[in-house]
């Protein structure tokens, strides 16, 4: 062998192995291959793109928004909007307040022990929270799983969303001409969520009522559960005002003035149609008599019944119930609320007016 050649090196079997750069480390794999055209569009890039269809298409935009129908269309969405959002936002911001940093054992030391003087009480109790349905659900949840009697917590949840004083003064914001439009919304809404809770108390049954699951607010700081609470209720209820508002705006523009007219000239009709309406909509009850006072066409009897078949039963909160309280109690409690909803504001409208 030449002596001057170098040698070649041979691997020692009992030396650990080198590792090897190429491939991935024990217990790793390598992220799965995305192809061009699967990553998800998110909300920055759906932004661009409408930014640049209105760029492409500023003209046609433009001729389109000259329409006078579409000019009447927005003065209705925007002037509903701005009168109901500072009362939303109010509203949802106390709301959280008292969700957060009022404990809740202070809803039963301050009820009734006895069920039949605790409705009564629990619906009044309404007054002290400022806030949207959207909250009254899962607190009437939480007041049933402390101990309180399911027809006072009941009450409650029927109550709240419509007698507290954000709503009622947002009403007398949006009825100058009708002050007693507020006594009227807070006299039958009281009534309804008291004889509710008597009902229940009469024929309902514990065992369809499914006890909710922890609130998602427990276990945080208060600062974080107080800024988590508004971020939720802004969110919904804002999404619900604006389809809310979009609707109200729509049947001013879309539908002819004589089917209106013709519909409002129907007392029972009428009434019915916007009771129908409010389940629909779904709107805030921050926010849902500066809608009601949108739809002049109809009497203020009909528009009694908006404002109170909403807070009490709509889309969302049947959804609501039916996840927190269950399927068995939503389908009982939602039809019965409805109808008793219909009936007392139908009766006090036709003294009234």
């Amino acid at each position: 062998m030449d002596p001057s050649a170098t040698p070649v090196a041979t691997p020692d079997p009992a030396a650990p192995a080198e590792p090897d750069h190429l491939s991935p480390p024990d217990g790793a794999t390598h992220p799965p291959l995305r192809r061009v055209g699967d990553e998800p569009i998110d909300s920055v890039s759906a932004l661009l793109v409408v930014l640049i269809l209105i760029a492409v298409l500023h003209r046609q935009i433009g001729d389109l928004l000259a329409g006078p129908r579409v000019q009447t269309w927005l003065t209705v969405f925007v002037s509903v909007l701005v009168q109901a959002v500072p009362f939303l936002v109010f509203g949802v911001v106390l709301s959280a307040v008292i969700a957060v940093f009022v404990p809740r054992s202070f809803w039963t030391r301050a009820l009734p022990r006895h069920p039949a003087l605790a409705v009564p009480v629990a619906g009044v109790a309404g007054v002290v929270l400022p806030g949207c349905e959207c909250g009254s659900v899962p607190i009437a949840g939480s007041l049933i799983r402390s101990g309180v009697t399911p027809a006072a917590a009941l009450a409650f949840l029927l109550a709240a969303p419509a007698i507290n004083p954000i709503v009622l003064t947002a009403t007398a914001v949006a009825f100058p001409k009708n002050p007693e439009m507020v006594a009227a919304r807070g006299g039958a809404s009281l009534t309804v969520a008291v004889l509710m809770g008597w009902l229940w108390l009469r024929l309902g049954h514990a065992e369809w009522i499914r006890l909710p699951h922890r609130p998602h607010l427990d276990g945080l700081p208060r600062i974080e559960a107080f800024w988590a609470a508004c971020r939720h209720d802004i969110v919904h209820a804002g999404g619900f005002l604006v389809v809310g508002a979009m609707a109200a705006a729509t049947i001013n523009v879309a539908v002819p003035p004589s089917v209106l007219h013709n519909l409002a000239a129907q007392p029972l009709l009428s009434v019915l149609a916007l009771a129908v309406l409010a389940l629909l909509l779904s709107i805030c009850s921050e926010a849902d008599a500066f809608v009601a006072a949108s739809l002049s066409q109809f009497s203020l009897t009909a528009r009694l019944a908006f404002l109170v078949v909403g807070p009490m039963i709509d889309l969302k909160l049947i959804s609501m119930q039916t996840g927190i309280l269950g399927r068995r109690f939503a389908a009982r409690f939602a039809p019965a609320t409805f109808a008793l909803a219909v009936l007392v504001a139908t009766g006090l409208g036709t003294v009234l007016w």
